[in-house]
């Protein structure tokens, strides 16, 4: 019965996006309201608690003094990853990550890495031989769509409020401030039924027959990509998202900026 019952769900969505609009009443451009709340984690050196209409995660961020690699012997680490909590979804199961887990920790890593968003250097603490680890896990509360850009939105609004804990490893003071130099925002656009739509739900992920996440900085200009979901995106439908993802990316920056 509740199979029956998914399917006739599932056809209404599609039906409605057929006929020009979603059946939670957004413009197929449109995010849900984003809320973002810093500071969330005491324990953490920076956190944050966004939700993306009913979809909601909590990031905190870490840093531990550790010996850096071997080619960058003068930049920090950057370690970021995803848990899917089983109370989130029925969907997730305890164990390993697996590889919805696996593709939000490199979409969102890949985001801040690529965007230049963190200065490495400056998380230098003794150069070739210590180095901040910053750590950035991200936990997803409860699954209604579009865990990539609810997890994106809310491990820049920690890093942002995030502070290097000199003090608390006795090292000698430097500036604690965490360096960051532009803001990742990423995108995500899926097709149903021959449509694009945006910050898809649920429901609306379900049913779609693939998906692309573009990632924007400050400048506004294109730093990632990631295409999800097997199928064919058209050029100019690739051109779309990217103007719409710059757009939507642009808003979302003053949101996180307002909100840190």
């Amino acid at each position: 019965m509740e199979e029956v019952l998914a399917e006739i769900e599932r056809n209404h969505v599609l039906d409605s996006i057929q006929e020009g609009k979603r059946v939670d009443e957004r413009n197929f451009t449109d995010f849900r309201e984003v809320e973002i709340e810093t500071d969330f984690v005491g324990k953490a050196e920076g956190s944050a608690r966004v939700k993306l209409g009913k979809t909601e995660v909590v990031v905190g961020v870490k840093f531990e003094p550790g010996e850096p690699f071997e080619d960058k012997p003068n930049d920090g680490v950057l370690i970021t990853n995803a848990e899917l909590n089983s109370m989130a979804s029925p969907e997730f199961e305890p164990g390993p990550p697996g590889p919805e887990a696996t593709e939000i920790s490199r979409v969102v890593d890949r985001g801040i890495r690529e965007a230049d968003a963190i200065d490495l250097e400056s998380l230098c603490i003794e150069e070739g031989e210590k180095v901040w680890m910053a750590f950035v896990d991200i936990h997803i509360i409860d699954h209604v769509g579009n865990l990539i850009d609810v997890s994106s939105i809310g491990a820049i609004a920690a890093l942002m409020t995030a502070e290097l804990p000199y003090e608390k490893y006795e090292l000698d003071p430097n500036s604690t401030e965490l360096n960051i130099q532009t803001i990742p925002v990423s995108i995500t656009a899926q097709k149903i039924g021959g449509e694009i739509i945006y910050d898809p739900n649920h429901l609306e992920e379900e049913i779609g027959t693939t998906r692309v996440t573009v990632i924007t900085n400050s400048n506004q200009n294109v730093v990632g990509m990631q295409k999800g979901i097997s199928g064919d995106w058209k050029q100019d439908e690739i051109l779309e998202v990217v103007d719409q993802s710059i757009k939507k990316g642009q808003q979302l920056r003053e949101k996180i900026k307002e909100n840190v």
